[in-house]
C-alpha cells in the first residue's frame, strides 16, 4: 500500500519547483516546517514511515472488517458517537464530516501558513498510528509539492479536537471541492486537480478524520512563528550593538562574569552574543580591571562634586536580562513545537504492533496554546525595548548630543523621526492591546463533549500578527539607528564596529539618509519585510541548532 519510492514524487513536480527534499517522516524542527512554508523544500516520505503508515492501515482495515466499534469511523462524532455506522457508509460518513466542519469564516490564512499546516499534518500522520491509504496521503503531498494551497479561512477552531475546522477546508479541497490557489491565483479545487491530473481523494475508512483531527494548524503557524521570533530576536539584539554605539555604553554589564553569575541559558548566550557583534568597536567604553579610585581631592567641605553616571540606563545594562528572559521563553517555545512534530496528534490511535485501537485526546492542543502565547509576551518585549532605545535616541535630553528628533535639515521646519516615533509607540499600544492570552479563554461547546478547549490556533495566529507588528517597531529602530550613527561621525561611521557599519549599510540599501522631511511610510514597510526575510541568527549564539 505505502510503496512510494523516495524519488517517485520526483515526476510529479515540475523541474522548475525542483529543490532538496526533506523526509516528512522524520524528525522535523520548526526550521524544516518552515522551509518547507517558504516553499525552500520539497517532501518525501521515507521507507520507515512508509511501513508504519501501510500497518496502522492494514490493522484499521482488519478492525474494520471484524465489525469494531472504533470512534469515526464505526460511529458517529462527537455527542453523536452513540450511534453505529456499518462500515458500507464509509465515504458518506467521513466526507460528511468534511462538510459540516468546512465552516471557517474570515480572511483566508497566508499561503505560508496554509503550507506549514499542510506539512504538519502530513509529519504526524506519517507517525504510523492514524491509518491512513497511500492514495490520499501521497495527493496530500503532491498538492503541497506542486503549490496546490487550499484556501482555508482563518477563524474556526477552538483547537480542541485538533483543528477541526481549518484542516476540514484543507481536506474539502483534496476531494476536489472548495478553493485553492496555485502559484497565487484561485481557483477551485477540481479544476487545479484536473489541470494537474490528479484524482480527488475517495475517502476511505477514518480517513476524513485523520485529516481533520490533530493539533497542525496551530503547529505549523508556531513553527513558522519559532523561526520568525529568533530572526526577530537576533536582529534586534544587532540593533542594540548600534544603539549603543551611538550612546556610548559602557559594555562592563555584557561582561560574561555577569552571566555565570545568574546562569539561566538564554542570559549567558545574550552575554555572548554583543561580545562578538562589538568586536571592532572604539565607540563603547571598555571595563577597567577594578573599580576607579574616588578623587577626593575634589571634596568642597567634606562633600564630593556630582561626576558621571557610573552606569548605563536598563536599555543598555539590562540587554543579557532582558534578551536572554526572551530567549528562553524562545527556546522554551520551540521545545514544545518540536516535540508536536514528532507526534501523532489524533485520535482515536492505531498501535499496529499490538493489534489495537486507542482512544484519547492527543488531539488537544494545549501545549502549542500556552507555548504560543507564552512567546507572544515575548516578543512584546522585545518590541517595547526597541520602542524605548527610539525614544532615547530622539530625545535631546537623554541622547548626548544628537539633534532632536535625529533631523537632518533645519530645526523647527524638519521634525526628523518625531512622527515616526509617534508610530513606533502606536504600535507597541498596539501590540500590548492584544496581549489577553488565548490559551485561558475555554468555552464549553459541541454539545457540551468539547468542555475544555484550547484556543491554540487563536494563539498561534495572535503571536503571527504580534511578530507582523513588532518587525515594523524593529524597522523605524532600524532606520533611526542608521541615522544616529551617521550623524555621529559620517556615513562611514567611524569608530563603530564593522558589524554594525554592516548593518548600517543594509539599511542605507533600502532606505537613504534623512535629511529634509520625507514621508518614511514606504520604507518602514520596505525595511520591516526585508528585516523578516533574513537569518540574522546566522552566525551568533542565538542560531536555531
Amino acid at each position: 500500500m505505502f510503496d512510494i519510492a523516495c524519488e517517485s514524487l520526483d515526476l510529479l513536480v515540475p523541474p522548475q519547483q525542483h529543490t532538496a527534499a526533506m523526509d516528512i517522516g522524520g524528525e522535523l524542527t520548526p526550521h524544516d516546517i518552515f522551509a518547507i512554508a517558504s516553499g525552500g523544500s520539497r517532501v518525501r516520505l521515507g521507507p520507515a514511515a512508509a511501513a508504519r503508515m501501510h500497518a496502522a492501515a492494514d490493522t484499521l482495515r482488519r478492525m474494520v472488517e471484524e465489525r469494531r466499534r472504533i470512534y469515526g469511523v464505526t460511529t458517529g462524532y462527537g455527542p453523536l458517537a452513540s450511534h453505529a455506522v456499518t462500515p458500507e457508509h464509509a465515504e458518506e460518513l467521513q466526507r460528511n464530516l468534511i462538510y459540516h466542519l468546512a465552516s471557517g469564516v474570515g480572511a483566508p490564512l497566508s499561503e505560508r501558513h496554509v503550507r506549514a499546516t499542510m506539512a504538519a499534518r502530513a509529519a504526524s500522520l506519517a507517525r504510523g498510528y492514524s491509518g491512513i491509504g497511500a492514495p490520499l496521503y501521497t495527493l496530500l503531498l503532491e498538492c503541497l509539492d506542486r503549490d496546490i494551497i487550499p484556501v482555508v479561512p482563518e477563524m474556526g477552531t477552538v483547537g480542541a479536537s485538533g483543528d477541526l475546522t481549518p484542516l476540514a477546508h484543507i481536506a474539502l479541497a483534496l476531494i476536489g471541492e472548495g478553493e485553492v490557489t496555485v502559484r497565487g491565483r484561485r481557483m477551485a479545487s477540481a479544476d487545479a486537480l484536473r489541470a494537474a491530473n490528479l484524482e480527488p481523494a475517495v475517502l476511505g475508512h477514518k480517513e476524513g478524520i485523520t485529516l481533520v483531527n490533530g493539533t497542525s494548524c496551530m503547529t505549523g503557524i508556531a513553527a513558522v512563528n519559532a523561526v520568525r521570533a529568533r530572526r526577530l530576536m537576533a536582529f534586534a539584539l544587532r540593533l542594540v550593538v548600534v544603539h549603543s554605539e551611538c550612546l556610548q555604553g559602557r559594555v562592563e554589564a555584557w561582561d560574561m562574569r555577569i552571566g555565570r553569575a545568574r546562569p539561566h541559558p538564554g542570559q549567558r548566550l545574550v552575554h555572548e552574543a554583543p561580545a562578538a557583534l562589538a568586536d571592532g568597536s572604539t565607540r563603547l567604553i571598555q571595563a577597567e580591571p577594578v573599580p576607579p579610585r574616588l578623587d577626593e581631592s575634589q571634596a568642597v567641605r567634606g562633600w564630593l562634586p556630582e561626576g558621571e553616571l557610573p552606569q548605563d540606563p536598563y536599555t543598555i545594562r539590562c540587554v543579557p536580562q532582558e534578551f536572554g528572559a526572551a530567549l528562553d521563553v524562545l527556546d522554551f517555545h520551540d521545545r514544545i513545537v518540536t516535540t508536536e512534530l514528532q507526534s501523532a496528534t489524533d485520535n482515536p490511535l492505531v498501535f499496529s504492533d499490538e493489534g489495537t485501537v486507542l482512544h484519547g485526546g492527543n488531539f488537544y492542543g494545549q501545549h502549542v496554546a500556552f507555548a504560543s502565547d507564552a512567546l507572544a509576551l515575548a516578543v512584546i518585549k522585545i518590541a517595547l525595548h526597541a520602542e524605548r532605545c527610539l525614544a532615547r535616541l530622539t530625545d535631546v535630553t537623554q541622547n548626548k548630543g544628537l539633534p532632536a528628533f535625529l533631523r537632518g535639515g533645519p530645526a523647527g521646519v524638519n521634525s526628523g523621526f518625531m512622527g515616526a516615533q509617534v508610530t513606533a509607540t502606536a504600535l507597541v499600544a498596539e501590540m500590548r492591546t492584544r496581549a489577553t492570552p488565548a490559551s485561558i479563554q475555554s468555552i464549553p461547546t459541541n454539545g457540551n463533549n468539547q468542555d475544555v478547549v484550547t484556543m491554540g490556533t487563536i494563539a498561534a495566529r495572535k503571536t503571527a500578527e504580534q511578530l507582523d507588528l513588532a518587525f515594523q517597531v524593529l524597522a523605524i529602530q532600524a532606520l533611526a539607528v542608521a541615522q544616529a550613527a551617521e550623524l555621529r561621525g559620517g556615513a562611514s561611521c567611524p569608530g563603530f564596529a564593522p558589524q554594525s557599519r554592516d548593518l548600517i549599510a543594509f539599511i542605507r540599501s533600502f532606505a537613504p539618509a534623512l535629511g529634509r522631511d520625507r514621508s518614511l511610510a514606504g520604507e518602514i514597510a520596505r525595511v520591516a519585510a526585508q528585516l523578516d526575510t533574513e537569518d540574522w541568527a546566522a552566525g551568533t549564539p542565538l542560531a536555531m541548532d
